[in-house]
């Protein structure tokens, strides 16, 4: 865990969250200004910075997102009509909070390209 990093305060419960979901390595929480009616974020529970430090040891961390993410669409009722995962990597990237972290956005038409 970081000690500066704002994800790893809200795995550890020292700042609130709209917890949706969570397991032994994934923590999910609604996006405090949310780009869809279902803007959900998926994080590890491990201080991972970016997609930059995935490797053959934490790449497990990025699956469990993946499938807690169709879990949430399928509670969310987004299954179907579809949804999109977006995952931030480095300044340039857009990546504001430096811990890997997939948005799961849905329940609205979303437009290509995103930004």
């Amino acid at each position: 865990m970081s000690d500066d990093c704002l994800f790893c305060k809200i795995i550890n419960g020292d700042i609130p969250a709209d917890i949706v979901a969570q397991t032994d390595h994934v923590l999910a929480f609604r996006d405090i200004n949310p780009q869809a009616k279902t803007h959900v974020l998926i994080i590890p529970k491990v201080h991972i910075q970016s997609t930059r430090e995935l490797n053959d040891d934490n790449v497990h961390y990025l699956m469990d997102m993946a499938v807690m993410a169709n879990n949430i669409a399928e509670n969310e009722g987004i299954m179907e009509s579809g949804y999109r995962w977006v995952i931030n990597t480095g300044d340039d990237g857009g990546q504001t909070v430096h811990h890997i972290h997939l948005h799961l956005l849905g329940g609205r038409k979303l437009h290509w390209p995103p930004g």
